[in-house]
C-alpha cells in the first residue's frame, strides 16, 4: 500500500520522454555489439560487414517492436495519447512531419506484420525485421539463400538479443504511476 503511495506520478509527456530517452540510450549503446555479433556469427559464409554506424533500421526495428508493447501495456485511450506525443517527439528528430514520421512506423508495423505471419511474437518478427533490412541473405549459405529464409539459428541467437531491447513495462510500473 505504501508503495503505490511513494510512486512518482508521471504525465502522457514525461512518459514519452522516458520512453524515447531509454530506447535510443539503449540503441546507441547496444549496436555496436549487435553489429558485432551479426558480423561474426557462424551461419554467414561471408561476414555482412554492418558498421556500428549503421544503426538506422535498428532502431526503427526497435521503436516499431516497442510500441507494439506500449499499445498492449496502456488502456487504449492513453496509449493513444502517449503514442501520439512519442511521434511528436520523434518526428522532430527525423525532421520529418508527425504525419510522414506517423506514416513511416505504420509501414514498418505493416512490413514486420508480413514477414512474421503466421506469429504473433514480437521479438521473432523483430529479429526477421532485421534480416530483411541488413540484407542478411545475401550471406548465408547457398541453402537458406535459395530459400530466401533466415537460418533458424540465426533467428533464434538475434530473439535473445532483441529481448535486451524491450522496454520493461513491469519494472516502470513498479517506480511510477501514471496521472490518468
Amino acid at each position: 500500500m505504501l508503495s503505490s503511495i511513494l510512486k512518482r506520478k508521471l504525465t502522457d509527456n514525461q512518459v514519452a520522454n522516458i520512453f524515447i530517452n531509454a530506447i535510443y540510450e539503449t540503441v546507441d549503446n547496444g549496436f555496436k555489439e549487435v553489429a558485432q555479433l551479426i558480423n561474426e556469427d557462424v551461419v554467414f559464409v561471408k561476414s555482412p560487414g554492418i558498421s556500428e554506424n549503421q544503426n538506422g533500421e535498428f532502431a526503427l526495428v526497435v521503436i516499431v517492436g516497442n510500441l507494439s508493447f506500449l499499445e498492449s501495456t496502456f488502456d487504449a485511450d492513453q496509449a493513444v495519447r502517449v503514442e501520439k506525443i512519442i511521434f511528436e517527439k520523434l518526428s522532430k528528430m527525423y525532421e520529418m512531419s508527425a504525419l510522414d514520421f506517423s506514416k513511416m512506423i505504420r509501414d514498418y508495423q505493416s512490413f514486420i506484420s508480413r514477414i512474421n505471419h503466421p506469429s504473433k511474437n514480437m521479438v521473432y518478427g523483430m529479429s526477421k525485421a532485421l534480416f530483411v533490412k541488413y540484407n542478411l541473405n545475401e550471406f548465408q549459405d547457398e541453402y537458406f539463400k535459395r530459400m530466401q529464409a533466415p537460418n533458424p539459428l540465426f533467428l533464434k541467437r538475434m530473439d535473445e538479443v532483441i529481448s535486451n531491447f524491450i522496454w520493461n513495462w513491469d519494472a516502470f510500473f513498479k517506480k511510477y504511476r501514471l496521472n490518468s
